[in-house]
């Protein structure tokens, strides 16, 4: 979603700000803008499209100033603009500020101000709340109280980073479930929606509460409930270094991403993985608390929702314990009756899905344990969770995921393991089998990579496509559907995952000559089940290209092209299979020259419904 960036300290903030933009390009977005307080004037230049095109605007314009608040906007309320872009100012530019989610009651608020006699100029939401801020500012002179009085009349979730010309130097933020941070240093500080943007200047950062303000000075970070009490706060260190965040020699930092799974499945594991044994003690799965489990609720959106399908068989088979995968946007408004032993695990990379959010807060309003398994330390479901399992995937740049996925594969898969050791569903013979085979994805996986230039050819044919379907059965067709997100969310192909046995329900109607039909046969006593659709698919025209287990002989004769994986237990086949999935969608979208990082329309954190 939107970046937001703010800054005060000895150095010019409109490099610090640029910079730090930078950093969030990822998130999508398609306007950005600065403003900087020099003195006693604020000065504001933003416009319509890239950070380059700010850049090459402001170059001969005086945007000097060591206080200021910069933003790169995805468009809600209000098509991409230059006077939809933020940062939005008040009537008489004494207040100016930007924006992360959406103020639902916007319409009521202008109506309101316009009786008081503001005027707007913008199309967003944004200027209702920024001018109901500067409204309560002129009556009570103290930026905090402004606020205060302000929040308590807004409604959505949101994130607000302010400035007022009558404080010099001051940086003022407040949050309400959409992610910001501070960050100190020595003389500056700085206000951020992701660590990130800050990381080349500062390691010690400050995660925000919901419902709490914030004020910057130089190398001073102060912090206040919704009275205005000062609240004391815990620094925290980030472990990881801006280094991390670079493509390093990579085309693009999906490919980097993707090169990264191998470390992230080895660490993410190794996090658990004590003296021969998985361990989830410190993340709140004790035995007695699985013993007492009655029902899993799995609650994602988008990949970590297609985790979460895989996870459901991979539990279901192995420890004999019911389970559902929920949408968090279905979840979230269903009235459905709830197992109050049942344990809901929220998936999410960011930490930060509004939907995934909401969800985990109604499963709480239910009296259901929740357990998060998330990508961001501080982020808001790890905190609000009753405990936690971090992935260890490292930032995750692009905007199509890669290594958080199979991160969270491997947290669901020792979960799936450590409930049926616990519940005596599988002996120990199986369970250390297992353990042998979950410490070898790792080596698997850059098998895996080292055969994937072959991939390169083969989806220089689809560079004109317009269709493609991807087919598979039990864990199979929940890699599908994650093979066919890639396809779509980066090459722009529509594509379409369909459980096998569903093709002559209908979909096979679409089917034309050249199509491309991906198929995926790891499941061994599904091999010719999905033989017979994926030939009634090239009966018809249809490309058939296969990701199978090495070994498998099925449609040896009949594919346009086979992809083999190495052999392991066919429970963890997801973390294998999904690799030529997301090089075959990389290379689509780089044959089509396509911004494959930002792809259109799309965000890295979703944090509006």
């Amino acid at each position: 979603m939107c970046g937001i960036l703010g800054y005060t300290g000895d150095h010019q903030a409109s490099e610090i700000l640029l910079s730090g933009l930078a950093k969030l390009e990822y998130r999508g977005y398609d306007s950005a803008g600065i403003a900087i307080l020099d003195g006693d004037k604020i000065k504001v230049e933003k416009n319509k499209g890239r950070l380059q095109a700010l850049e090459e605007k402001i170059k001969d314009r005086d945007v000097a100033g060591t206080c200021g608040i910069g933003h790169t906007r995805w468009a809600t309320h209000g098509a991409p603009s230059d006077l939809n872009a933020h940062p939005i100012w008040s009537d008489d530019m004494t207040v100016v500020a930007v924006h992360n989610g959406i103020v639902e009651n916007y319409r009521e608020l202008k109506e309101k101000l316009s009786g008081h006699g503001y005027k707007f100029y913008s199309q967003t939401d944004t200027e209702a709340a920024v001018k109901l801020i500067d409204y309560y500012y002129k009556q009570e002179k103290d930026p905090m109280k402004a606020l205060i009085s302000a929040i308590k009349e807004i409604e959505g979730s949101y994130c607000f980073v302010v400035l007022f010309q009558d404080h010099p130097g001051e940086v003022w933020g407040v949050r309400k479930d959409l992610p910001l941070i501070a960050g100190q240093g020595e003389g500056e500080s700085f206000l951020a929606s992701d660590v990130s943007a800050i990381l080349q200047y500062t390691k010690q950062v400050y995660y925000l509460d919901n419902m709490e303000i914030v004020q910057l000075n130089k190398g001073v970070v102060r912090f206040f409930d919704m009275d205005g009490y000062a609240k004391p706060k815990e620094l925290s260190e980030v472990t990881w270094d801006a280094q991390a965040a670079e493509k390093g020699g990579f085309e693009h930092f999906m490919m980097k991403e993707i090169h990264e799974q191998a470390r992230a499945v080895k660490d993410t594991f190794g996090a658990v993985y004590h003296s021969g044994a998985i361990n989830l003690n410190e993340i709140g799965l004790t035995d007695d608390i699985i013993k007492s489990t009655s029902q899993i609720y799995i609650i994602a959106c988008g990949s970590a929702y297609h985790v979460g399908a895989v996870a459901q068989y991979v539990i279901e088979d192995l420890a004999h314990i019911p389970v559902r995968i929920e949408l968090a946007s279905e979840f979230r408004y269903r009235n459905m009756p709830t197992d109050k032993n049942a344990l809901a695990i929220i998936i999410s990379q960011s930490g930060e899905t509004a939907d995934s959010l909401a969800a985990m807060r109604k499963a709480h309003e239910h009296g259901i344990k929740t357990l998060g398994i998330v990508n961001v330390v501080g982020s808001t479901i790890a905190r609000e969770a009753d405990s936690v399992f971090y992935t260890m995937a490292g930032p995750e740049i692009s905007v199509a995921t890669t290594k958080a996925y199979s991160a969270q594969l491997i947290a669901c898969y020792v979960i799936a393991m450590q409930f049926a050791k616990v519940l005596g569903t599988i002996d120990d013979e199986k369970y250390e089998s297992m353990l042998t085979e979950i410490q070898k994805l790792p080596e698997k996986i850059d098998a895996i990579l080292d055969e994937s230039g072959v991939l390169k050819r083969v989806a220089a044919r689809f560079v004109n496509a317009k269709n493609a379907f991807y087919l598979g059965r039990n864990i199979d067709y929940a890699v599908a559907m994650e093979g066919s997100l890639k396809m779509k969310e980066i090459s722009y192909l529509h594509s379409e995952a369909i459980a096998a046995g569903e093709m002559k329900h209908g979909p096979i109607s679409l089917i034309e000559k050249g199509m491309l039909v991906a198929g995926i046969m790891t499941q061994s006593n599904l091999y010719q089940k999905i033989a017979s659709n994926m030939l009634e698919a090239k009966s018809r025209g249809g490309y058939i290209f296969i990701v199978s287990t090495r070994g498998c002989e099925a449609l040896k004769d009949e594919a346009d092209f086979i992809f083999h994986i190495p052999e392991t237990d066919e429970h963890f086949a997801a973390s294998l299979a999904v690799i030529p999935l997301q090089l075959m969608g990389y290379y689509v979208a780089v044959a089509r020259k396509l911004d494959v990082d930002k792809p259109r329309n799309l965000a890295k954190s979703v944090t509006v419904e």
